[in-house]
């Protein structure tokens, strides 16, 4: 039986038994795509609130579903206090981290938004989210900057949430917040026209905010009221006093770009040191809105007969360039090649003037092959970036299942047959 928590405040979390499944998809209608997902990865709940694993995480960002049915396990103080206690400083962070803790982590709702917005983002970016932090600009973050974090999505959400009844949306905070919450205490805005799509806008504009607001101020209840979580532990040590500097933040945030796709990889070579180019095709698809995917895979067996492999190296090359989209795409509106289709040299030059990423060719030569689909080794632009789009949307949507087909043969008598 799960445990959920009954709207009371901070200073007082009770839970009460669910007795039957209905009661726990009643709540979960009230929340958004991005918390029925966090609650379907989660696996632990302490006092009234619900938290992932690293495991948990990786899986939610690699997988449609959970491998086994989630049964959220209530962890005790002591068990609590052992996890942390087991966290390893920031110093001694690596590209494997999440995979060493494993199950010895505790993630809450709003971190795990946050570490989504990591996986998305340029290393250029990096600097702009450590300085979003850096409120009082003494090139140093400490906890109670970083809480304000727990602000700024918890009032996002709270301008988003589904209307119904109170109770059960008050549960629902609970369970991803760690105490009640209501509605005068959110920062005023202008107006909700003013309200950022991406989480990641959120946070880039309301920390700008944060010195001249109650966040900042509201950060010290809230590290008072909530329990530390392992990355808290993880940046600023087990008594919280530790500052955390750009070098450890953008170690943190290379390493777990790293890692999730380290992850992804290894799961399609099989211990080889590459991947076939219809897996990356695969990979690359599974998160996107394409209604017909098979005509696209079909379309790169066809084109690329004999297979070479895409390395670990040319992969990560190319997420690095997807995270540089936003750039890539004003490149190539200053190029005039917006309403056009373009070449292989154009695209390649593109994106190392953009994001001083250099593609190899025969990588170049795979994404041709890929999106090509009327096969004049042209690119159509808008169909691409779109497409991109989708796929960085990873974590809040599951993947697209694939039609696949067994053998190179198969696809040339289908194309001996089309003539």
């Amino acid at each position: 039986r799960a445990l959920l928590p009954i709207p009371v405040a901070a200073a007082a979390k009770e839970t009460v038994t669910v007795e039957n499944r209905s009661d726990l998809e009643d709540l979960h209608l009230y929340a958004t795509p991005r918390e029925q997902r966090f609650r379907r990865f989660a696996s632990l709940e302490f006092e009234g609130q619900l938290y992932m694993t690293p495991y948990d995480f990786i899986q939610a960002v690699t997988s449609d579903e959970p491998k086994h049915a989630k049964k959220w396990r209530s962890l005790s103080k002591q068990e609590l206090n052992q996890i942390l206690m087991e966290t390893p400083p920031v110093w001694k962070g690596s590209s494997k981290l999440f995979r060493n803790l494993n199950e010895k982590g505790v993630i809450s709702y709003t971190e795990y938004l946050f570490l989504l917005c990591i996986l998305t983002k340029p290393h250029a970016g990096f600097r702009i989210a450590f300085n979003m932090f850096d409120t009082d600009g003494n090139e140093m973050v400490d906890k109670k900057e970083f809480l304000v974090l727990q602000e700024i999505f918890r009032k996002k959400n709270e301008k988003r949430e589904k209307r119904g009844d109170e109770e059960k949306r008050a549960m629902l905070r609970l369970q991803l917040y760690g105490y009640h919450t209501s509605t005068n205490s959110v920062v005023k805005t202008e107006g909700e026209d003013l309200v950022p799509r991406s989480y990641w806008d959120t946070l880039r504009r309301s920390t700008s905010q944060a010195l001249f607001s109650d966040l900042a101020e509201r950060a010290d209840d809230i590290s008072s009221s909530l329990s530390d979580t392992t990355l808290l532990v993880h940046f600023f040590g087990k008594k919280g006093k530790a500052e955390l500097n750009f070098e450890d933040f953008y170690r943190f945030m290379d390493n777990l770009q790293t890692e999730v796709l380290e992850i992804e990889f290894l799961s399609y070579s099989n211990g080889m040191n590459t991947i076939s180019e219809e897996d990356f095709a695969h990979i690359l698809l599974r998160y996107t809105n394409v209604e017909n995917t098979s005509s696209y895979l079909e379309n790169m067996r066809c084109s690329i007969p004999e297979e070479k492999g895409i390395t670990f190296e040319e992969f990560r090359s190319f997420f690095q360039f997807l995270n540089n989209l936003e750039d890539f795409t004003i490149a190539m509106q200053m190029y005039n090649f917006a309403s056009r289709s373009i070449g292989q040299d154009e695209f390649k030059r593109a994106v190392y003037v953009a994001t001083g990423v250099k593609l190899s060719p025969h990588l170049v030569n795979t994404v041709f092959k890929i999106f090509d689909v009327d096969r004049d080794d042209q690119l159509s632009y808008k169909e691409f970036i779109g497409i991109m789009k989708d796929r960085l949307n990873r974590g809040f949507r599951g993947y697209k299942p694939i039609q696949r087909y067994t053998t190179f043969k198969s696809c040339v008598r289908k194309e001996l047959y089309s003539r």
